[in-house]
């Protein structure tokens, strides 16, 4: 085989159709079903500046929504990368919409929405809110008309690599038992590490696998410690767990406003951009406003919009409160902020590209430095789009210059497995929105109260994989002794005058360690 790919997401689908327009032999690997991950649950849309499309009353452009970018991003985003990647946007749009997407208002007039953090209506959407579904549908379809070799229902529980360190393929893992798939190359796609938390807006698969992956293969990782909350996920009660359902940005974009509990408007005087500020100002506002008040949720008021807007424009949201027996065109819609996003990652250059050998990754995995220190709202899907195409060119063009990798080296080591449960509430408690120093050190110890044992079912591999990305991200905030963007320390609540990015990588006894400060994407 030539490319594997781990993940059916946005960017593993795209990344594995690209590659075989190129005419390699792929194969995509998910440990569930092609259309079981994380995109499809994605609301609000893609952030793209579409040429010839005027997206506010003063026009738009690639500059401006970099700026937007850049200011979200708390000064540590790659300038160069953030370009490229917005820049290549219309066309990673338009090889979608080839694939069969539909967008909202048909594309000479498409219809476009403003999230938090943008200046400018640049957000198209499809099904109202229901724009990932239509991604992963379109792209599920394409992936069997064109008959991709698809493996459903298989764990990756390692990137194999010869002798010299170069990757040769996978270690696979399923129900009945363990085996291996030779591949010149690897992608992964993996998406992120939400089941890290007690409460997120993540499906349930996002257990941090390719994070886990990239370090034991000994890939380089960085800005770990940015983890976003969404600040509107829809409230389900005191101690709610597993993944909650979001309420798009685009509801506030449609001037729903945030009160508190008594009505108290939250966002009046903290932010220019009023309920529209960017995602990590908004999470810690209401964070605060809850502490200030003693609850343990605020109102999002969209009863402006009536209720044939609202089923119209917001099917999934209207639903989900409905479920729960509450109507927004006549009341307040209960939210909380829970854990949405992983901003940081695998570092790859702006081709997919990582420090291993042979090892590849696009999509929330990746720390391609567009996000920096907080992600803005819509750029992840269109990160997917650009980096799942490039991926898939960067392979095709390194195998033109590249030896194949010998054969690999098997592995039997003990994994070091804690206790999920008491894993994704140590981390609510002590890495979620407000951290210092003692709670940060109390989740590391729960994350080092292990146990050490051999890979046999997918279940294990999961908590394996938590068990890692949890050590990873704490290492990192542990060592950023300073506020920014979605990692806010309440002992250290300043921002410090230098920006840096925080690398981790494995030490020899396979522990995650900051890494000596370097060059990465930029940022020094």
């Amino acid at each position: 085989m030539d490319l594997a790919v781990v993940g059916t997401g946005v960017a593993g689908l795209t990344a594995a159709l690209r590659a075989v327009e190129l005419g390699l032999r792929v194969v995509a690997v998910t440990k569930t079903t092609v259309e079981d991950g994380n995109t499809r649950w994605a609301q609000g849309g893609i952030a793209v500046v579409l040429p010839g499309h005027h997206a506010s009353p003063a026009g738009d452009s690639v500059d401006a929504h970099v700026a937007d970018t850049l200011a979200a991003g708390a000064g540590l985003c790659d300038e160069a990368a953030v370009r490229a990647i917005l820049a290549a946007g219309p066309c990673a749009v338009n090889a979608l919409r080839a694939h069969g997407a539909v967008f909202d208002g048909g594309w000479a007039d498409v219809q476009r929405t403003r999230e938090g953090g943008h200046r400018a209506y640049r957000v198209i959407h499809a099904g109202g809110d229901a724009t990932g579904a239509e991604i992963e549908r379109a792209l599920a379809d394409s992936a069997r008309s064109r008959q991709l070799a698809l493996l459903e229902g298989q764990s990756v529980t390692e990137v194999l690599r010869d002798d010299t360190g170069r990757v040769a393929g996978l270690a696979l893992l399923d129900e009945l038992g363990d085996g291996v798939l030779r591949a010149r190359a690897v992608l992964l796609a993996t998406g992120g590490l939400g089941q890290l938390y007690a409460a997120s807006t993540n499906a349930d698969v996002a257990t941090g696998d390719g994070l886990a992956l990239a370090l034991r293969a000994g890939a380089l990782t960085a800005d770990l410690e940015f983890v976003q909350f969404h600040p509107t996920a829809l409230y389900l009660g005191t101690g709610s767990r597993g993944r909650q359902p979001l309420i798009t940005e685009a509801v506030r974009g449609e001037g729903a406003v945030l009160l508190d509990t008594a009505g108290a408007p939250v966002m009046t005087g903290v932010h220019p951009l009023g309920a529209l500020a960017p995602r990590d100002v908004v999470a810690a506002a209401i964070t605060r406003r809850m502490a200030a008040t003693g609850t343990d949720h605020v109102l999002l008021d969209a009863t402006h919009l009536g209720g044939a807007e609202l089923r119209r424009r917001f099917p999934t949201v209207y639903a989900a409160c409905r479920s729960i027996g509450v109507d927004p065109s006549g009341e307040p819609i209960p939210v909380v902020p829970a854990a949405h996003y992983h901003c940081g990652g695998v570092v790859t250059d702006t081709s997919g590209r990582t420090t291993v050998p042979g090892l590849y990754a696009a999509g929330e995995v990746a720390r391609t430095g567009l996000h920096g220190a907080n992600r803005l709202a819509s750029n992840s899907l269109l990160e997917g789009l650009v980096m799942g195409r490039r991926a898939a060119e960067a392979v095709a063009a390194d195998f033109m210059v590249s030896r194949c990798p010998g054969p690999p080296l098997p592995s039997y080591d003990l994994r070091p497995v804690a206790d999920r449960d008491a894993l994704q509430q140590s981390m609510s408690a002590h890495a979620g929105i407000g951290r210092d120093s003692a709670g940060l050190a109390a989740a590391s110890s729960v994350a080092e109260a292990t146990t050490r044992r051999r890979i046999r079912t997918p279940r294990d591999a999961e908590d394996a994989g938590l068990t890692l990305a949890a050590a990873a991200v704490l290492a990192a905030a542990a060592a950023r002794t300073e506020s920014r963007g979605c990692h806010l320390r309440t002992d250290h609540p300043r921002a410090a005058k230098r920006r840096r990015s925080i690398t981790v990588v494995l030490d020899d006894a396979g522990t995650p360690v900051p890494a000596e400060p370097a060059l990465v994407g930029g940022v020094a």
